[in-house]
């Protein structure tokens, strides 16, 4: 296992546990798609602990009523996130 896995980890444990274990008991509120929380798991997972965690803080924070809405897919390494 590698540095980048070991580091995500718990994030990720703790990411699918509210997957599976808070969010179906949850009215459906997400704005985008992927949801916030699939989003921020494949951002954990391309770009490790911190810039994904950044990316899925920064997708978290803006999923509001006055934030934005629709597809928004975790973009690729190298490039810049129009968020």
């Amino acid at each position: 296992m590698n540095l980048k896995k070991i580091l995500i980890s718990p994030f990720v444990l703790l990411i699918r546990f509210y997957q599976v274990g808070i969010s179906p008991f949850l009215p459906s509120a997400c704005r985008y798609e992927p949801t916030c929380s699939q989003y921020t798991l494949e951002a954990l997972q391309k770009h490790g602990l911190f810039k994904g965690g950044f990316l899925g803080a920064k997708r978290i924070l803006s999923c509001n009523p006055w934030g934005g809405k629709g597809y928004d897919p975790v973009p690729e390494k190298g490039c810049k996130h129009k968020h």
